[in-house]
């Protein structure tokens, strides 16, 4: 999977933003210029771990949220992505994916592991 620098970046500048922070604030905690963030920002550079921890530490916000777009300490972890998934899905694989969480929660993992066998 390739790491997608432009949405890291939105996101970002989005922290920076809820902050209340300007470009130039940033850059001087950093020690870096504001062409470099302005670079991060819109994902024409790669940001290497070190410096993405350092800004999300002067941000107060995770990495994960950064690099997913959430965050697993939230309650609402993953809520977003499933129902992005949710969405793209036709009648026939929300059915599919109904069947196998029920099974799941139920806790019939035998009926569960038959089921998939027989699907795919």
């Amino acid at each position: 999977m390739a790491i997608d620098f432009s949405i890291i970046g939105k996101r970002l500048k989005q922290a920076r933003k809820e902050k209340g922070l300007t470009q130039e604030q940033l850059v001087e905690k950093m020690g870096v210029s504001i062409a470099y963030l302005s670079k991060v920002e819109t994902g024409k550079i790669h940001i290497n771990l070190e410096r993405l921890s350092q800004i999300c530490e002067i941000l107060n916000i995770s990495e994960g949220k950064i690099l997913n777009g959430t965050s697993n300490s939230s309650e609402m972890y993953l809520n977003s992505e499933f129902n992005s998934l949710l969405k793209k899905c036709s009648s026939k694989q929300l059915k599919l994916a109904y069947k196998i969480l029920r099974f799941y929660f139920r806790g019939e993992y035998l009926k569960l592991s038959i089921f998939l066998a027989e699907e795919t």
